[in-house]
């Protein structure tokens, strides 16, 4: 983490490390086992990883601004969403990100970059729409504590593996569906069937894992961007204002836009769960509502004693 005034997080680093040692451990064994199955054919795999994962680290910015319909936006243009991040990005003694503006009424707010001289802070007309200026300023402090502990970059290469047991088993998959599975020609192609069934059973648990990993790990660095912003604004009730009232009307949002705008969402207002819904929150890269208005209350309450 480069050095702001952003309030350490000794448990966001305790579990990135751990988190990263283990799905560092996951990666190694993975390659090894994909070097045993397939020989000959490693070269191959080492190629597409490197170019994924060039690919997903060096241009994540320009790739999430893409999909997100988000343009870098002038002083000129937004002087008020400027001037925020301006008194902010002094307030935490860090440089100041570009800022991007998404043309969506989904009210929405996320970093990107792989470190601070290449983050992009981007909020759509929506959140700008609905929030007061506290409020605004509340998120957008959350945003920057992302750029500020480097979330973006540990993401990428913590689901980097992931991504790429996701794709080798679907490839799999696929492969055996064209008829890469016929074992009526003759030993070798019996083995080479083998061979795609071991790949895809260890990408599968291994993509499994990963995800789990990547989850937990996603969990907790935004209750970290949410404590952070707090103690740096003073205003955690601010912070609590903007996702109680972003969460009440994003319920009324069809759920296909939703979908379609979680990969790129960093602060991500999810709406209320049911009972029945809230088994799923085990996979969800976001902590439910209540624990981070939990959380920004408790806070609340320190800074009140203080």
């Amino acid at each position: 983490m480069s050095r702001t005034r952003f309030a350490p997080d000794r448990g966001l680093t305790s579990r990135m490390l751990i988190t990263m040692f283990l799905i560092g451990l996951l990666f190694v064994v993975f390659v090894g086992v994909l070097l045993v199955v397939l020989r000959g054919a490693w070269p191959i795999v080492v190629v597409i990883a490197g170019g994924l994962f060039v690919v997903q680290f060096w241009f994540s910015d320009k790739i999430a601004a893409f999909s997100m319909g988000a343009r870098e936006v002038s002083p000129q243009e937004y002087p008020e969403l400027h001037g925020a991040i301006d008194r902010l990005c002094a307030l935490a003694d860090m440089p100041k990100p570009r800022v991007a503006v998404s043309q969506s009424d989904m009210p929405n707010a996320f970093a990107t970059g792989r470190n601070e001289k290449n983050a992009v802070v981007c909020v759509t007309t929506g959140l700008l729409r609905r929030l007061e200026p506290e409020e605004l300023e509340g998120v957008l402090a959350h945003e920057l504590s992302h750029v500020a502990h480097r979330d973006v970059a540990v993401m990428t290469i913590a689901g980097f593996l992931g991504v790429l047991a996701g794709i080798i088993t679907r490839v799999g998959l696929q492969f055996g569906m064209f008829g890469g599975f016929d074992r009526r020609d003759n030993r070798d192609n019996d083995n080479t069937g083998m061979a795609i069934l071991a790949v895809i059973a260890v990408s599968a648990i291994v993509y499994a894992i990963s995800f789990l990993l990547t989850r937990l790990l996603s969990r907790y660095r935004e209750l970290s961007a949410d404590r952070s912003a707090a103690l740096l604004t003073g205003k955690p009730s601010a912070l609590a204002s903007a996702l109680t009232k972003v969460t009440g009307d994003i319920g009324a949002i069809p759920t296909q836009d939703l979908r379609q705008a979680q990969p790129f969402n960093a602060f991500y207002f999810a709406p209320a769960l049911s009972a029945r819904e809230a088994v799923g929150n085990a996979f969800s890269t976001h902590p439910t509502l209540q624990q981070r208005l939990e959380q920004l209350g408790k806070i609340s309450g320190e800074l009140g004693r203080g």
